[in-house]
């Protein structure tokens, strides 16, 4: 048979035809979700941009409370329980709602926003311990100052929540974690240290932060270091409280005896210390002890963990030790600290915080009597040092708490003050 008429007969066939037809059809398809695809490919890389936020980032949760107060129109939601104390004392629960795990939709800035927010149920975060979450933006156009604009607002959204209060961190694995809830700024004239030291740090700590080309242009590292030290109740660590809220700092407690504390963990920790903070190191001496007394005793100098103290050296001034950085040690005994943790570079002021002077008396009176006149200050503070006692501010605050309205009975028993209890 000749080709044409085989060709001819194939033409002729119904089932033949139905088949080349439907396998046309499938190719067609084929083909035509491919060009969608690739079409959509192309359109999400040069019209569509994508912002992903993971949960480890510091604007992560800012973000997700920014989305909260602009796709109030969502229906998938979780609930974050909070509290706050107010200046009367009482503490209100508030409950924010947050976008649930899914896909939302919000119209911002002209502009339609689809938010993905995924969790890994399977896969944790180990410097957090939570599952691994992370919100993705999706929006049209090519202009990227739309999430610069959106992070912008959802930082100063945070910090307007945060104003006037003091945040605490403290060491969560290699991360700093917010501690409880911020605190209530304290006046730094709330604490009474003896003449002339408040003023002094204070003024010391605001050249250093003013100061920055100074120590560039030197070639000085741009770092600070204190140590109060003094005995227990006289006000260190409350004055650096109230430090911080006086600069408008946070606050970022590192406890050198915390389990699992390394060296190198401590070098990551200073080095992502959040900005605008003061490090605080309490009892320093409480985590070492001298080298002449660990050689007596043939006993590593070490801390009470992995953290040795030629790490904490290194820390403090070494190599990689962190810039624009100011650190606060305190120690109630000052002789057992190593004379190389203490010398200049890595504690550049020191600051006896000691028992309540006369000054420091008067000026306690008057804070709890503005009425009464400086006479009666005068005498208190007279009837306190006539009891020849070391008393700490701590104890004087004690009883002028048993007569927060009765200053003549404050005085008729003023040697209530520093009285141990057996001599009582």
């Amino acid at each position: 048979m000749p080709l044409s008429d085989f060709i001819s007969s194939l033409q002729n066939n119904p089932y033949f035809g139905a088949g080349f037809g439907l396998v046309g059809v499938g190719a067609g398809l084929a083909m035509l979700r491919k060009a969608t695809m690739v079409g959509m490919i192309f359109f999400r890389r040069h019209y569509m941009m994508t912002l992903e936020v993971p949960c480890r980032d510091k604007s992560y949760q800012w973000l997700l409370q920014w989305i909260t107060m602009n796709a109030k129109h969502t229906q998938h939601i979780s609930v974050e329980t909070t509290f706050k104390q107010h200046e009367t004392g009482k503490i209100s629960t508030s409950f924010d709602f947050v976008p649930s795990v899914g896909t939302h939709f919000f119209y911002y800035n002209k502009t339609w926003i689809r938010v993905e927010r995924n969790r890994e149920q399977h896969t944790l975060d180990l410097h957090m311990g939570v599952p691994w979450e992370t919100v993705t933006l999706t929006a049209l156009g090519r202009n990227k100052s739309l999430y610069f604009q959106i992070l912008d607002e959802a930082r100063k959204l945070a910090l307007k929540r945060e104003e006037g209060k003091t945040i605490m961190y403290t060491a969560m694995g290699s991360e700093w974690r917010q501690f409880g809830h911020p605190r209530k700024r304290r006046p730094i004239n709330s604490v009474i240290l003896d003449e002339g030291v408040a003023s002094r740090i204070l003024s010391d700590v605001r050249e250093f932060i003013n100061t920055p080309h100074w120590y560039t242009e030197r070639g000085i590292p741009y770092r600070r270091g204190y140590l109060l030290y003094g005995p227990p109740g006289c006000g260190k660590s409350s004055f650096i409280t109230a430090l911080a809220g006086e600069l408008e700092y946070s606050i970022c407690i590192l406890n050198l005896s915390e389990r699992g504390l390394s060296d190198d963990r401590l070098q990551h920790l200073m080095s992502v210390a959040p900005q605008q903070s003061i490090i605080l190191l309490e009892d320093i001496d409480a985590a070492f002890v001298k080298r002449e007394e660990s050689a007596a005793t043939k006993v590593a100098y070490e801390g009470l963990n992995r953290v040795t103290f030629s790490g904490l050296l290194n820390m403090l001034d070494g190599v990689v030790s962190a810039e624009a950085r100011i650190l606060f040690m305190t120690t109630n005994y000052v002789k057992r600290l190593d004379a190389a943790l203490v010398r200049p570079g890595r504690v550049d002021v020191k600051e006896y915080v000691g028992f309540a002077t006369a000054y420091q008396l008067k000026q306690m009176f008057q804070r709890f009597y503005p009425d009464m006149a400086i006479s009666s200050a005068e005498e208190f503070a007279n009837a306190v040092i006539a009891l020849n006692r070391d008393v700490s501010m701590a104890e004087v605050q004690g009883v002028f708490m048993l007569y927060k309205n009765d200053p003549e009975g404050l005085i008729k028993n003023v040697d209530k003050i520093g009285k141990k209890e057996d001599e009582q």
